[in-house]
């Protein structure tokens, strides 16, 4: 413990970190550059909800399963919450840099891939394969980032402006989808990233300053591999669960297995002397509950946005690109709160400003937990509201308590834990809410199908998602298709209803947990700047 002091205790540490030709003086070039990071983290997360408002399209055109459509969601957010602490480990080793650019040209390959796919389990493996990309990016750019606004202040609001724009590409992925969906065929979601990370590659190369930490420590590829596969495991039973069997011993033993992992991986990097993962971080309460935070909230906002689109397509029946419309409100606002929130937290502290924002989400869930299949868009429209202003009310002040928390000689694996708390909370919110409402719509639309003589095909088809049980239901027609297209969205709603009370309830437990323990300021730094802020 002793030399990590002396470590950290050093006051040249900014001038070890070489920033290519950038001066601290010229604002116009960091705004450049946060606006290049900015449009980079706008792709990467966009491209996380950009495939909502398709999952019709790709029922329609792959014939995939409620369980495959949570895979081509999930796939890119697993890999990419799995190789994390990875990527931002080897952006601290090799430069941030070139890593973040490496990683835009395999999103980039990745992304082509997608769109040509002609088979679920094709399109499953690109998504991977683009959340590789993913991985090496998103560390990089709020690591990058750091070093460049090094004054508290002007970190705080550009990390408000990256926020806004991590929790904009959220946000806005309907209304991108939709409007590509109404022009061209469903593969054109993940084509538009190609010519975007392009122009982002090259803006980097000729703008985007380079840095690393000179002294790293050696990497760490059993914390790597265990880091991979505990989250993928765990979120393989979770998606597999209601399509197994709650009780099938598979299923027990994947979930099992995924804690098992991730407490191997808990008392190995507390014993090793290059951990990947710097548990010393989560001493600090401002770390800790400030990273739970955002990952409940992302939790909240993923899960909600995953069944939101479902609903407004196949309940309310709209389009893509009108569903798109429908959901901006959670974008727009989510935007102008999250880009506001440093001046909230001046005036009233980290701590009020995080629990009322995860208090409106609580309510903008409760209120979408009382839907029904006669409810209309104005009934939704409340919660888009609060899950919005919620949202934007949280990721900020959360991010710079972590991000504040942390030395700047470990940003890299400081950004990569924020971000892998982002991801695992994105991932779990579309795994469990999905989960939970497959679950009760599966139980429910058997139950009601129990009255029905229907072939065994037909009935599993509806029963595998409501896309499938809408499409048998306008081969059949007449009075029989109208009654199974009825009974199926009162299946779904019913799920949603379970999904999203479940999802409310955890988030005001968050609130409580924010509330009781998260501080309500930065603590006034004595000494050195450049320690951890506990």
């Amino acid at each position: 413990m002793s030399s990590k002091k002396s470590l950290l205790a050093r006051d040249d540490w900014p001038h070890q970190y070489a920033l290519d030709s950038l001066e601290a003086g010229a604002p116009s070039r960091r705004g450049l550059i946060l606006a290049v990071l900015s449009l980079t983290v706008l792709i990467i997360n966009l491209d996380g909800t950009v495939l909502n408002v398709a999952l019709p399209s790709i029922v329609a055109s792959l014939h995939a399963t409620s369980s495959q459509l949570q895979w081509i969601v999930d796939a890119y957010i697993i890999v990419l919450a799995g190789l994390l602490l990875i990527a931002g480990s080897l952006g601290d080793h090799v430069g941030r840099k070139w890593v973040f650019i490496g990683g835009l040209i395999i999103f980039a390959v990745g992304s082509g891939a997608s769109a040509f796919a002609t088979s679920p389990d094709k399109l499953i493996m690109a998504r991977s394969f683009m959340g590789i990309g993913a991985a090496a990016v998103m560390p990089s750019t709020l690591s990058i980032l750091t070093n460049v606004f090094t004054e508290p202040r002007d970190r705080a609001r550009a990390i408000g402006l990256w926020s806004g724009t991590n929790g904009l590409g959220l946000a806005i992925g309907p209304v991108v989808g939709g409007w590509l969906l109404t022009h061209f065929w469903w593969g054109s979601v993940f084509l538009i990233n190609v010519p975007i990370a392009a122009v982002a590659c090259l803006a980097a190369v000729l703008i985007v300053p380079d840095s690393k930490n000179p002294v790293a420590k050696r990497p760490d590829p059993f914390g790597a591999l265990l880091s991979l596969f505990g989250p993928a495991l765990l979120l393989w039973g979770i998606i597999e669960g209601p399509t197994r069997g709650w009780g099938s011993k598979l299923i027990l033993a994947a979930i099992i297995g995924a804690f098992v992992i991730v407490g191997v991986l808990v008392f190995f990097e507390r014993r090793t002397s290059h951990p990947l993962l710097e548990l010393s971080f989560f001493h600090s309460r401002r770390f800790s509950v400030a990273i739970g935070g955002l990952g409940l909230t992302i939790f909240a906002l993923s899960g909600g946005l995953f069944l939101l689109t479902q609903y407004l397509q196949f309940c309310l029946g709209y389009s893509a690109f009108q569903t798109g419309l429908r959901i901006a409100p959670i974008a727009f606002v989510l935007l102008v709160v999250a880009a506001l929130s440093p001046l909230a937290v001046r005036y009233l502290g980290t701590k009020i400003v995080v629990f009322a924002g995860m208090v409106l989400i609580t309510i903008g869930l409760a209120l979408l937990a009382a839907v029904t299949i006669h409810s209309t868009y104005a009934n939704a429209l409340p919660s888009f509201f609060l899950m919005g202003i919620g949202s934007g009310l949280c990721v900020a002040p959360c991010t710079e308590s972590v991000m504040g928390s942390v030395p700047i000689d470990l940003s890299g694996v400081g950004s990569a834990t924020n971000s892998t708390a982002l991801q695992i909370g994105s991932a779990l919110g579309v795994a469990v809410l999905g989960s939970l409402l497959n679950t009760r719509y599966q139980a429910d639309i058997a139950r009601l199908l129990g009255h029905y003589s229907l072939p065994t095909s037909i009935a599993k088809t509806s029963e595998g998602s409501l896309g499938g049980a809408l499409e048998v239901a306008r081969r059949i027609g007449g009075n029989l298709g109208a009654q199974l297209g009825t009974t199926a969205r009162q299946s779904f709603i019913s799920g949603m209803t379970f999904a999203v009370t479940v999802g409310a309830i955890i988030a005001g437990a968050a609130a409580c947990v924010v509330m009781v323990l998260l501080p309500a300021r930065a603590p006034k730094p004595s000494g050195s700047t450049k320690t951890p802020q506990a």
